[in-house]
């Protein structure tokens, strides 16, 4: 990593997938989870501190490292709305999230935060935990919203759908997608990403229609 910095290159490191609220599923199951922070479970609360203290343990190194970004993945989102309501996300998670992203935060890294589903009810208290980039899905989100939300604010590395449009469009459907969310969220200052995670059951029309379009589409603003 320190030879990629001294090469000039922009360095990228993050936490496991699912490293505060799914590794406390994975553990404990989710419905054992939720009621667990109702009933404010000491069990549960000591294991919270632990897990926390453990992703600590990363962060504290990568900020020492010294990388240019610092990730932070983790699924919150269902098909609508979030997997966990905001109050009990402000209780329980907030604040591990807050003190993980403090020493990144401090080193001069950029704060990218992940999840996949419906989190516009928690997009608030992410921002207020200090991320800068945002990787969040389109359609599942809405592009209008993500707009009217972030444009111009935050940066947004959008996650292209892959549940309608790219499995089941035409080519001509995933062109004009992509072409939405350029003329919607970018500018000529910057601000958008484009992720695309390709699944089983796409047609490679539309996969070659993808590649096409954001190859187009990276010229739009010049």
């Amino acid at each position: 990593m320190a030879r990629r910095k001294a090469e000039g290159v922009f360095t990228s490191w993050e936490l496991p997938h699912g490293h505060t609220f799914l590794r406390l599923t994975d553990l404990c199951g989710y419905e054992n989870v939720l009621v667990g922070m109702a009933d404010e479970d000491e069990l549960l609360m000591s294991l919270i501190e632990r897990l926390e203290d453990y992703n600590c343990a990363f962060i504290d190194h990568y900020s020492k490292a010294g990388y240019d970004m610092i990730g932070y993945p983790e699924d919150l989102g269902m098909q609508v709305g979030p997997m966990i309501s905001p109050e009990l996300f402000r209780r329980f998670i907030k604040p591990s999230y807050k003190r993980l992203i403090k020493p990144a935060k401090d080193s001069g890294a950029i704060i990218h935060m992940h999840s996949d589903g419906d989190v516009r009810m928690l997009t608030d208290e992410l921002l207020d935990c200090g991320v800068d980039v945002l990787n969040i899905q389109d359609l599942v989100n809405g592009i209008d919203w993500i707009r009217d939300k972030f444009f111009g604010r935050y940066a947004i590395d959008l996650d292209i759908d892959r549940q309608k449009i790219t499995t089941f469009g035409s080519p001509a459907d995933v062109e004009a997608l992509v072409r939405e969310e350029v003329t919607k969220l970018s500018s000529p200052a910057g601000g958008l990403m484009l992720s695309y995670g390709w699944y089983a059951g796409v047609p490679l029309e539309n996969v070659r229609a993808l590649m096409d379009a954001i190859e187009k589409y990276m010229f739009y603003w010049s």
